[in-house]
């Protein structure tokens, strides 16, 4: 059954997933939440903390629960006129159907409808293969469960933004963050929206290094959690 649109406090585009009663992004704006939490809290974070060269980065990021592409393509946006170069790699169990696709609002609301065709394709290109959305953004679709993840200190960043502990509580405890774990490199960062106290102490028990940060609004905290 296909996710129902519905528009949150800024403006943007979520979905609502009617099987998990789970909604993609906050009701309280989904563009505001993305921009908080993966992009400044996570990616911008993790660029910022690197020694400034002169030399182009690179930074390679896994989303956990790529769902609409709000997070990929706003890292694309964000990251277009940096001299990063991103490999980015979204995993998804539930994958957004084009009709659907076609009525979100991102670009719109970036102010980039000259970028509609990259947030079309992102939806549109072939699953298990990579992809070169621009001389310096790699992407790659995933379809298959989270817990069958078996790479080792591959990713710089992860954004965990998978549905809530209340939808799906597998996916807030040890042997998913061990995964993760496994997945960053050393001083990789995960970042999620999702600040449970027993979400943090699993992370903490795999040897994460976690803290608490403000949230976006109407949600007190987020966690940060860093392979130390």
């Amino acid at each position: 059954m296909e996710p129902q649109i519905e528009l949150t406090k800024d403006g943007s585009s979520t979905l609502l997933h009617t099987k998990y009663n789970a909604l993609y992004h906050s009701t309280y704006g989904a563009i505001e939440e993305s921009n908080f939490v993966y992009i400044n809290a996570g990616l911008f974070s993790v660029l910022s903390s690197e020694t400034e060269q002169d030399v182009e980065q690179s930074c390679s990021i896994l989303e956990v629960g790529f769902g609409s592409g709000l997070n990929a393509f706003n890292t694309f946006l964000k990251t277009e006129a940096l001299p990063v170069n991103i490999n980015y790699v979204g995993i998804e169990t539930f994958p957004v159907g084009l009709d659907i696709v076609e009525k979100l609002n991102y670009p719109e609301l970036f102010s980039k409808t000259d970028k509609q065709t990259v947030f079309k394709t992102m939806h549109e290109v072939s699953w298990e293969t990579k992809h070169h959305l621009s001389s310096q953004f790699t992407f790659e679709k995933r379809n298959h469960d989270i817990f069958n993840l078996k790479i080792s200190n591959q990713f710089d960043v992860i954004y965990y933004d998978a549905f809530g502990p209340g939808a799906q509580p597998e996916l807030w405890t040890a042997p998913i963050f061990e995964i993760m774990f496994e997945a960053l490199k050393k001083n990789g960062v995960l970042i999620t929206y999702c600040a449970q106290g027993a979400a943090r102490r699993a992370m903490i028990s795999v040897g994460f290094k976690v803290e608490r940060l403000p949230g976006p609004p109407n949600k007190r905290h987020i966690l940060r959690a860093v392979k130390v």
